[in-house]
């Protein structure tokens, strides 16, 4: 090491720097020491390259943990960011080396951070004829093809630069070195018109009609000098015809005693580092594979300084020109042997290699051969998750070892290695490039496009000759504690072998009793190998065990990514309506229903203190049981149900009848759910004989849509039936009180308004105040009201003139609600908690007893919806007429309270203070309530209990007779 630091000059500080290795020095921190790496590296290189082999402990056990892999299948080195913002749980070999980096290593789980992120965060939406996942070899061919057709091409990677592969290794393309290759091609193509090329891209997810989600992770890397106007990370959610899976593969490692020790290392992910960022991941390797692939990079590693001590293959007749090759170089091969153990204290000191147990008695003997870096190569394992996720099936490949993509009913192609390309364990790179122009020609032929007549690909090296890969997952031994098989949540092969013992025979059983696949990596290098010791555990085949489910994220993402700008006061979005400026104008005050901003009182300024809230809201009553008023009810829910079966499917989701309403007409309906309670109610308005708009509740808009889309593509596909919101394309203004009909003859001089010509529940076209607008005849506080519907460009103007006809009271929600409830009208999810059905609001008259069924019909035959102890809709009258009893207060039948616990049998629901009335009153839910009506109950309030009498929840104008005017 000393030699190789005089060498290296600047590079003195790296002792495991590769002579020729250039860059500008970067100068970061790691558990509190300072450290040199190179630009262009990664956390886990320029940790390497520092000397530094432990870089986190594990989860449970508390065991020294180094870096094991060189990409997104890291298992091990999880860190946390500290400067220039804290992050947690990222791994050392995706986090790019920036200046002044401050990370910490973490023992399976991080910090979230103390203070706001400062960073910002979008979501893009981007259309795509082909999309190509992975920027390796066949990817690059795959989007080439595309995107010379003509095509619309998005080509997404995870790596800051293209190349997949080729990064990690020392072959040529054309007679250059491949990265170049892969370099120049991705500059071509990104040179397009109609092709963008996403790097620092992963994508996560891939779901119905190739919806694939992404994100860019476009500062990260930058450190403090990212631009504050750049958003740190973006989604991107993207549609394409065609998706191509150019995924590559995982190399997998094998269970053996101590094969977590810092040190372990797969591989491939060796070579990486050897060749792309110039590392040495140690001095003297010992290199343990049960296929060819390692020869290759074990040469790599001889050519770049590293002693190989031995290669074990498990194999009896490994690759005979791999063989040779090591042999020119004086790197002994030990065939038809394992690596028993990785030994050392806290790692990586010396490797104990026998021959194994069925060729014993050949001679070989077990030895113990110093070293301080074990290569390990396992197999390689396709990359098919996001086939997976798309639908598609698997099947297990015997040749490789591991499963492939199988049928898919989605358009997607896979390409290269993600099919099983090369699947003797070594990748043919002439093959991988061949099959993605393939590939690239098929997506275009799926997408109605022409590929090119002739597609060349690069001239790539002659490669060996593979021999056949044997598929090997653990070393028998007769003690398994450390014979890992997953590395991030300690598993073991005991533990495995604990739960097939336990009598599990599923693979996603034995997942759950050991959480192996669960951490942050979701077993990408270890999935597989769980499978195989379960199935080496059981005496059966892997194929027969099939894979645990591949679910979205494929690799972790932050919540901040995720949420965009929706975050701090953007997290919910504010809705107003076109009438709110003028709200404001006047003084009101709001109240957040849902997402809406709604006024809540309109309090008056005069001399003194001006109004609070119980004298204004006893004005507004008055106003509208007495003169005129009106509110602003814009953000009631408005749902345009469209289509032939449009009435079908209102009879099956509401508990009355709607398709016998006539198109002019207006009904009143409630949904429930299958198990009879309440879900929301409103009106139902017949606009043509195919045509309905459903009103809905402010604050359930968006469940109902959601429930009607529910039973229409779930259980009901036959419909022929659209909704669509249309809440925000209408402002309505309810006029209410004795003098509504009055007001609304002179703004609509066209439009009859007498009784006879206008009844209750219909609906007219007119014009008023010079603006189109359908009015409703609808009243939701038992007086004479009218539901004045325009378009929103003309809100303010139609509000601002019924203002300016005379003497109208605006008022809001809380006088609304005083309204409501004095005529006993529920508001759903204030006087319903999830419990109640129709009959306990008494509305047993809305219950349908003609239709053969709708949405919760069969639950109001159970004996539990007709128990006499239900709890029912009534009202309370407190006998001290000033007293306002809380909302939420318990109900009891009993003058002085009991020990607990106390049974109670009901609460309150709704407690106001009425102008009309004189007194205060509440609605309650109360236990059997219809037949207490006349009882005496009590609140308890505090210390005290306050007397209320029960009485029918309709306090105000019972017969209706207020209703017409």
């Amino acid at each position: 090491m000393s030699e190789r630091s005089e060498r290296t000059g600047e590079a003195a500080v790296q002792p495991y720097r590769r002579e020729g290795a250039t860059g500008k020095t970067l100068r970061f921190r790691f558990d509190g020491r300072e450290y040199a790496g190179l630009e262009g590296d990664t956390l886990a290189s320029a940790l390497l390259a520092n000397g530094v082999r432990a870089v986190a402990s594990s989860i449970k056990l508390g065991r020294p943990r180094g870096v094991y892999a060189a990409g997104s299948e890291e298992p091990n080195a999880l860190v946390q960011i500290e400067e220039p913002f804290p992050e947690p749980m990222l791994t050392a070999t995706t986090v790019e080396l920036y200046d002044g980096l401050v990370a910490t290593g973490l023992p399976g789980q991080g910090r979230l951070a103390d203070r706001p992120d400062p960073a910002r965060y979008d979501a893009v939406h981007a259309h795509c004829d082909v999309l190509v996942v992975g920027a390796g070899p066949a990817g690059i061919a795959a989007a080439g093809v595309a995107a010379r057709a003509g095509a619309r091409v998005i080509l997404a990677d995870e790596r800051p630069e293209p190349g997949g592969s080729l990064l990690g290794t020392a072959e040529t393309l054309d007679g250059a070195p491949g990265r170049e290759w892969a370099a120049g091609e991705a500059a071509a193509l990104a040179a397009l018109p109609e092709v963008r090329v996403l790097r620092r891209t992963t994508v996560l997810g891939h779901y119905d009609d190739n919806y694939v989600i992404a994100v860019e992770r476009r500062t990260n890397h930058l450190g403090a000098q990212a631009p504050a106007d750049v958003a740190r990370e973006r989604v991107w959610r993207i549609r394409a015809r065609r998706v191509v899976l150019a995924t590559g593969g995982h190399e997998r490692f094998i269970a053996f005693a101590g094969n977590d020790l810092p040190g372990v290392m797969l591989a491939g992910a060796a070579r990486t580092y050897a060749n792309h960022y110039r590392v040495l991941p140690g001095s003297r390797a010992v290199v343990f594979t049960t296929n060819d692939s390692a020869y290759a990079a074990a040469l790599d590693l001889a050519g770049a300084g590293v002693e190989i001590a031995a290669i074990a293959d498990v194999r009896h007749a490994p690759g005979e020109t791999w063989v040779a090759r090591c042999a020119e170089r004086g790197i002994e091969v030990l065939t038809g042997h394992v690596v028993t153990a990785a030994k050392g204290e806290g790692e990586v000191s010396s490797v104990e290699v026998a021959p194994r147990p069925e060729a014993q008695g050949s001679g070989g003997q077990a030895r113990e051969i110093p070293a301080d870096l074990l290569l390990v190569s396992g197999g390689w394992t396709p990359v098919v998750h996001l086939f997976s996720q798309a639908g598609g099936t698997l099947r297990y490949d015997e040749e490789l070892g591991a499963f492939t993509p199988g049928e898919t009913r989605q358009a997607v192609e896979a390409a290269g290695f993600a099919r099983g390309v090369g699947g003797t364990g070594v990748r043919t790179l002439r093959e991988c490039l061949e099959d993605g122009a393939e590939a690239g020609r098929r997506a275009l032929a799926g997408a109605g496009l022409t590929a090119p007549p002739e597609i060349d690909v690069p001239a790539a090296e002659e490669e060996p000759v593979a021999a056949p890969a044997e598929h090997v997952w653990l070393v028998e031994s007769g003690d398994y504690g450390t014979h890992f098989v997953d590395l991030q949540r300690d598993v073991t092969v005991a533990e495995v072998l604990r739960a097939t013992g336990a009598g599990l025979s599923s693979v996603e059983h034995v997942k759950r009793y050991t959480t192996a696949g669960t951490a942050h990596d979701q077993g990408k290098t270890s999935g597989l190998l769980t499978g195989g010791v379960v199935a080496h555990a059981l005496g059966v085949d892997v194929a027969e065990l099939g894979t645990t489910t591949f679910r979205a994220p494929y690799t972790p993402v932050s919540f901040a990514a995720l949420a965009g700008r929706d975050r701090g006061p953007l997290h919910d979005p504010v809705r107003v309506t076109a009438l709110h400026e003028w709200h404001v104008a006047r003084g009101a005050l709001f109240e957040n229903v849902g997402q809406w901003k709604r006024p809540w009182y309109y309090p008056q300024q005069g001399e003194g203190p001006g109004e609070d809230m119980e004298a204004a809201v006893l004005r507004e009553c008055r106003a509208a049981r007495e003169d005129v008023a009106a509110m602003d009810a814009s953000t009631l829910g408005k749902i345009d149900v469209v289509g032939p079966d449009a009435a079908v499917l209102l009879d099956r989701l509401y508990t009355n009848m709607m398709s016998t309403l006539k198109v002019g007409s207006i009904r009143y309906g409630v949904m429930c759910r299958p198990d009879g309670m309440v879900f929301d109610d409103g009106t139902v308005i017949r606009l043509a004989d195919d045509r309905f708009l459903v009103t809905t509740t402010t604050g359930n808009a968006a469940a109902v849509l959601d429930w009607m889309e529910e039973w229409l593509q779930t259980e009901w596909p036959d419909l022929r039936v659209h909704c669509t919101s249309v809440t925000e394309q209408w402002a309505t203004v309810a006029l209410v009180g004795p003098r509504s009909r009055e007001v609304l003859a002179r703004l609509a001089p066209g439009l009859a308004v007498d009784n006879d010509s206008f009844p209750f529940m219909t609906w007219r076209d007119a014009e008023v105040a010079g603006i189109e607008a359908r009015v409703c005849r609808i009243s939701f506080s038992g007086e004479l009201a009218y539901e004045i519907n325009v378009s929103s460009w003309y809100g303010l103007a139609l509000w601002e003139a019924v203002m300016a006809s005379g003497e109208v009271t605006p008022y809001g929600t809380e006088t609304m609600h005083v309204l409501r409830a004095e005529k006993g009208f529920p508001i759903v999810g204030q006087d319903t908690d999830g419990t109640v059905t129709p009959q306990d609001l008494g509305m047993e008259w809305i219950v349908s007893k003609k239709k053969a069924d709708f949405v919760g019909k069969r639950s109001f035959a159970r004996a539990d919806t007709s128990r006499p102890d239900r709890k029912h809709l009534v009202g309370l009258l407190p006998e001290d007429p000033g007293v306002l009893l809380p909302e939420g207060a318990h109900l009891v039948d009993t003058s002085a309270l009991p020990e607990p616990p106390v049974p109670t049998l009901g609460f309150v629901t709704s407690s106001y203070r009425s102008a009309a009335l004189g007194r205060t009153f509440a609605l309650a839910l109360v236990s059997g309530g219809r037949e207490r009506i006349g009882e005496r109950l009590y609140a308890p309030v505090g210390a005290d209990l306050v007397p209320v009498t029960v009485t029918s929840h309709v306090l105000y104008d019972p017969e209706g007779a207020r209703r017409d005017g």
